[in-house]
């Protein structure tokens, strides 16, 4: 059956129920009116189905003080929680090399579509990138790959030239169309002479090698700088306990704790770098990591939050970190969706968790993993790198768009960095977020994660509307 959206704003007795859902079936499964419908909260849906992607609804939803025996979700302006600074991707070295392919009409349209705040873009404000090669690079490298044996504590051989073919360009481009873009920048590896077991994969940072760490990310804040790329935040490793991509590199959390303490937090300071430094970038399975790092009064000092990932654990474990230390940050960076895709569990999964729960949870932002693979889910390394992450888009060479790219959206596009999280209770499984935007409106996020459609109220200051959500679907709602 199809969804039923209306507002029918008074359910006396059954049959006048019956007959408003009835009267806006037979609206929407005609052609919606070419004329724009008065309401108080517009909305936007997609549905598990595609019949729906991020669509404008033409339908009148005005409050009122009409009741109805509905689920109520409520929201509260006043009840407020932390800021948002937004929603992205991680713009990958191959994501990057693959928009790059492009024709330059076609690729600026769709950066455009991507990063643009105009009516027919989704905005997105928030993009993570790696320091050096990702798992979905090509090829790993560092910016001071050197020949076996060699080592370069001076750092004269570091250069982020290799980033000049693809990267950079995009990045450009990138902070044109949205100059307070913010760009989060994560390490796979240090340079393999730096490491225990001289190799991209595995091994640990020699602690010999610290300080010269901490000075070769300075430089890359620095080069990045002077491209016009302003990079807000590091976190000193990916994954530090996955030690088996390619490129990876394995750090415990006493380890961070002292490079940060004795290292990056004193070298970042000494050479006046404001870049952020998010400990941990790693699963929610092990709170015990971050909160190690935080009890340690002379890493913390240093410290902005922590950072999450979801493939272990349960998305609660961010509210753990932020109570052992509610004066710290808290974001999610990174969540893949594996290809091929079920779009319609998909959906409902990673917007429940991750654009619902993570924020629910106090985090700043929420990151999808890559931007943009191929229809064989390349560019990636061998012996190690994913080989079926699906990305938001793929590119091969014409673009479509996945799921992750309308998780993302139903928040970018409305949450803008600056919001607030504000109060609203969850009920019959009607999973939710509201915020309040820098401009005043007040956005609320919706995914029926029941298994038939649903009808429900939104209840503000007072009033309320009705509206209706097929099974699975999200809506994003704006008043």
């Amino acid at each position: 059956m199809k969804p039923i959206y209306n507002i029918c704003l008074a359910a006396s007795i059954l049959f006048a129920s019956c007959a408003c859902r009835k009267a806006a079936s037979t609206a929407q499964d005609n052609k919606q009116p070419t004329e724009n419908v008065k309401t108080d909260v517009a909305f936007w849906l997609t549905k598990g189905d595609q019949s729906q992607l991020l669509k404008k609804q033409n339908i009148a939803l005005n409050f009122s003080e009409a009741t109805n025996a509905n689920p109520t979700i409520e929201v509260d302006p006043k009840t407020t929680f932390q800021g948002i600074d937004g929603f992205g991707y991680t713009l990958t070295g191959g994501s990057a090399s693959l928009i790059n392919t492009l024709p330059a009409a076609e690729r600026d349209k769709l950066l455009n579509e991507l990063f643009s705040t105009s009516d027919d873009a989704i905005s997105v404000n928030y993009i993570r990138i790696s320091i050096g090669a990702s798992d979905l690079s090509a090829t790993p490298f560092t910016y001071n790959d050197l020949a076996d044996g060699e080592t370069d504590e001076s750092l004269a051989k570091f250069s982020i030239a290799k980033e000049q073919a693809d990267l950079i360009p995009i990045l450009k481009k990138i902070v044109a169309i949205n100059p307070s873009i913010k760009i989060l920048g994560s390490p796979w590896t240090a340079p393999t002479w730096m490491k225990t077991n001289k190799s991209f994969i595995g091994g640990s940072l020699k602690s010999e090698y610290y300080q010269t760490y901490a000075k070769y990310l300075v430089k890359y804040i620095q080069a990045m700088k002077a491209e016009g790329i302003v990079i807000d935040a590091i976190t000193p490793q990916n994954e530090p306990l996955h030690p088996g991509n390619n490129p990876s590199m394995y750090m415990e959390a006493l380890d961070q704790a002292n490079f940060i303490k004795t290292a990056l937090g004193p070298i970042f300071k000494s050479s006046g770098v404001a870049t952020k430094i998010i400990v941990y970038d790693h699963n929610a399975d092990k709170p015990e990591y971050p909160i190690t790092i935080l009890n340690d009064a002379d890493a913390k000092k240093y410290i902005d939050g922590s950072a999450f990932h979801l493939y272990a654990g349960p998305i609660s474990a961010l509210t753990q970190v932020h109570n052992a230390h509610p004066d710290k940050s808290v974001y999610f960076t990174e969540q893949w969706v594996g290809g091929p895709s079920n779009f319609s569990e998909d959906l409902k999964w990673h917007v429940s968790t991750l654009i619902i729960g993570a924020t629910r949870n106090w985090s700043r932002n929420v990151l999808e993993w890559n931007l943009a693979a191929d229809q064989n889910y390349n560019p990636h390394t061998d012996r190690g790198g994913c080989t079926s992450c699906l990305g938001a888009i793929t590119i091969a060479p014409a673009v479509s768009r996945n799921v992750a790219y309308y998780v993302i959206a139903h928040a970018s596009k409305f949450v803008k960095p600056g919001s607030v999280r504000i109060a609203s209770n969850i009920t019959n499984n009607l999973q939710n977020v509201a915020f309040k935007t820098p401009d005043g409106k007040n956005v609320l996020i919706v995914c029926n994660n029941n298994s038939s459609e649903t009808a429900f109220n939104i209840k503000y200051n007072g009033k309320m509307v009705n509206t209706i959500l097929d099974k699975g679907a999200v809506a994003t709602y704006v008043w």
